[in-house]
């Protein structure tokens, strides 16, 4: 027996992806072919392989007890819109050119729409302290029965007006609220739409005072969490010039930087030379920003000086009391 998993009917928009699961079950393991033939009349069935439609289709198959495959066909067009078939064998001549197989091909059918996707206008306008989110589907498009409008995975509002035209108003300013949010129109199938609020980089320290000890490593942190991330980043010390940046792997420096995260290590810190102001500096495609961490650098022996100031005053305590007793009178001695 053979069968598809997957929805038997299904609706995609151009450049979308989808994804079909097919199983057979028999004794010799049945291979699994993937078959397709398009909406049009003259179209008949052709055989699919991994690698086909300019390497857009992936064809993944396991023959452990049972059989399994699965095809995925990326960045959909119209023309991928057809009845796609799995066929499930184990006769030893299903795959012979002349003779006719004995037991016939199970087959399995999954009819997949692929409909042209809709042009989304998607814009922020910043007006009295307010930020304005809008988007406007374009015409044809499928019945809308509500909008959402999301930011990572928070609803942040949902309706059920079916405009083509939605907005979403936030308090405060662009650097307070940048990101990639998304406007979902309730569509079938669903039909998104992205607004980017991007600012420059709004660098702050993890901590803008670090205390490390003489001989330890020193550890300074600066973050972004504005959008777009950081393309690049760039430490220099205060008194540097800013041309002449710290170099990762140069004398006790290593830097590490991911996206919106950078990290400056100062190994063996030494007092005379590490102590002072750095500064981290990011760049992204809209501008510049920057933050400044302060490295204090302590003794070794900067964690005994409390531990000897005790000592010293129990020692004159001590002394005094020693002292006292040695001039003091002795007490007369009574009959």
């Amino acid at each position: 027996a053979g069968f598809i998993k997957s929805p038997l009917s299904q609706k995609r928009l151009t450049q979308d992806s989808v994804e079909l699961y097919c199983e057979a079950i028999g004794n010799p393991i049945p291979e699994i072919q993937w078959w397709f033939e398009g909406n049009e009349p003259n179209e008949t069935y052709a055989q699919l392989w991994d690698g086909a439609r300019q390497d857009r289709v992936k064809i993944n198959a396991t023959y452990n007890l049972h059989s399994t495959s699965t095809i995925y066909i990326a960045n959909l067009t119209s023309d991928d819109s057809g009845m796609y078939e799995c066929r499930a064998s184990n006769d030893p001549d299903r795959n012979h050119l002349s003779k006719i197989p004995k037991v016939k091909w199970i087959r399995s059918q999954a009819n997949v729409f692929v409909i042209e996707r809709p042009d989304i206008k998607a814009h922020v306008t910043g007006v009295s302290g307010k930020l304005i989110l809008t988007c406007n589907m374009t015409a044809p498009y499928p019945a809308i029965e509500g909008h959402e409008w999301m930011h990572g995975d928070k609803i942040l509002q949902t309706d059920t007006e079916s405009s083509a035209f939605t907005s979403y108003t936030i308090e405060g300013k662009m650097e307070e609220h940048s990101g990639v949010y998304e406007c979902v129109y309730k569509t079938s199938p669903v039909i998104k739409g992205q607004v980017n609020i991007s600012v420059p980089p709004q660098v702050v320290a993890y901590k803008k005072s670090e205390h490390g000890n003489e001989g330890d490593t020193g550890v300074l942190t600066c973050k972004n969490p504005a959008f777009p991330p950081v393309s690049s980043w760039v430490w220099y010390k205060n008194g540097q010039e800013v041309s002449a940046p710290i170099i990762n792997g140069s004398g006790r420096y290593i830097i590490k930087s991911s996206g919106n995260k950078t990290e400056l290590r100062i190994l063996k810190l030494n007092i005379e030379e590490d102590t002072g102001d750095y500064h981290c500096n990011a760049t992204n495609s809209y501008g510049v920003g920057g933050a400044t961490v302060n490295l204090r650098v302590r003794s070794r022996l900067a964690a005994l000086w409390p531990f000897l100031g005790i000592v010293a005053e129990v020692l004159v305590l001590v002394t005094i009391i020693f002292i006292y007793e040695k001039r003091r009178k002795p007490d007369e001695v009574l009959d």
